[in-house]
């Protein structure tokens, strides 16, 4: 198990680097449009901003177990922000770890998503995104959370909760300023922004994902290396205990025989 997690963590991880740039870029993008219009929140309305009633989050989890303090780091993590948040709080679940865990202590789960295994695409996501879409530009919630592990390292995946929905192009790029050089935008910023908000949304759950992919694997690596480690080192002291069992036992046997020849002959 520890070898077929480390081939599909490899893989995982090179995707997972592969689509930062492009997350990364998209936000640029976006940041960069958003400072050619002091009006860009009246263009689309996954940009609108709203007094906060209903939240909802994407809760995204592994299907299965064995992977260590994981699964338990995103329920308590998941837990902790809707016991924080002072309104409802609904929930789409990715993962039928996650799902389990919020319907077993109540709460409100509107959709579940199970079995996406590690080939999925952006197409095979985009149900899930326009269903969060959706019920944002209805006003059936007025904020969305990402809440995921992000692949850091081999031995380190950190829960994050981030925000989806309203988009914050201008805050998403950290570290730098808003720029408003002249660029030309063909037709214009509006129409760009029209097609690339909804691709954000699709990027950034297609993003959070394969973190979260990257991060299962590694963690199951892991696990099952300790696991092994475990193991090995319990059959040691076992045979260890048993040779001392086994040396006592021809010992004792040894002594009586001694002590019969000892009386035979005396």
């Amino acid at each position: 198990m520890e070898m077929i997690a480390a081939s599909k963590m490899r893989r995982a991880q090179e995707r997972v680097l592969a689509g930062r740039p492009y997350a990364e870029k998209l936000l640029s993008v976006l940041g960069n449009l958003s400072g050619q219009s002091d009006e860009v929140e009246d263009l689309h309305p996954l940009l609108e901003k709203r007094d906060v009633r209903n939240i909802r989050i994407l809760h995204v989890t592994p299907d299965r177990g064995l992977t260590g303090g994981l699964n338990s780091n995103l329920n308590r993590r998941a837990s902790q922000f809707v016991l924080e948040e002072e309104h409802p709080v609904s929930a789409v679940t990715v993962g039928k770890k996650g799902r389990d865990f919020l319907v077993r202590y109540g709460q409100d789960v509107t959709a579940s998503f199970t079995d996406m295994g590690d080939k999925f695409t952006v197409a095979d996501i985009q149900p899930m995104t326009r269903l969060i879409s959706d019920a944002y530009t209805a006003e059936q919630v007025d904020r969305v959370y990402l809440i995921y592990a992000e692949f850091v390292s081999m031995t380190v995946q950190r829960p994050v909760v981030r925000q989806l929905l309203p988009i914050e192009p201008a805050v998403a790029v950290e570290g730098a300023e808003v720029s408003r050089a002249g660029y030309i935008y063909e037709p214009d910023p509006a129409g760009v922004l029209r097609q690339l908000l909804p691709r954000f949304v699709d990027v950034q759950v297609y993003q959070a994902l394969l973190e979260a992919t990257a991060s299962e694997h590694a963690s199951r690596m892991v696990a099952m290396r300790n696991a092994t480690d475990s193991a090995n080192e319990m059959i040691q002291d076992l045979t260890l205990e048993m040779n001392k069992v086994r040396q006592a036992t021809i010992t004792a046997e040894l002594l009586d025989l001694t002590g019969g020849v000892v009386a035979l002959e005396t």
